[in-house]
């Protein structure tokens, strides 16, 4: 498992969004301009996110990018998916195959081992809100505790 800086400045980008009060907007220049990355990349990075239904824009004087619900609606699996394609590529999946030659395919002992890999992923990721992200970022050098059962929610 590895996400390029793609996800983790679409992560960032949304955490900044989230801590505003929901629905308000933000510029491609606000984000930017706080978080240090380049205008261009930010507003790439927030196309991907349209596209996958995550933020929308605006137009006009009050205009700007905008989380399209609130952020503890959405989770970071959605976000990954949508910057990432998945959140663990399992590199036997028919989508995949097509493009290999596995030898082994139908005796291979780790196809199921990929498979529970992605679908814990998927769960955890599931678990983590934007808005647990958000609150996260915002306390820095506060210890990281993202995962629900760590807040005492079981």
């Amino acid at each position: 498992m590895k996400f390029t800086s793609k996800t983790e400045y679409g992560v960032l980008c949304l955490a900044h969004m989230a801590k505003k009060a929901w629905p308000d907007s933000v510029t491609v220049k606000e984000i930017s301009g706080e978080e240090g990355f380049s205008t261009t990349f930010t507003e790439k990075i927030l196309q991907n996110l349209r596209r996958s239904g995550i933020v929308t824009s605006q137009q006009g004087n009050r205009g700007g990018w905008m989380l399209t619900r609130p952020p503890a609606e959405i989770n970071l699996k959605e976000i990954i998916e949508a910057l990432e394609g998945s959140t663990f590529e399992v590199f036997c999946a028919p989508k995949r195959r097509r493009n290999i030659v596995c030898t082994h395919f139908s005796l291979c002992k780790l196809k199921p081992i990929w498979y529970k890999t992605q679908k814990t992923l998927d769960d955890l990721y599931q678990t983590i809100t934007l808005e647990m992200i958000a609150e996260d970022v915002t306390h820095h050098g506060a210890k990281p505790e993202l995962v629900p059962s760590a807040r005492g929610k079981r």
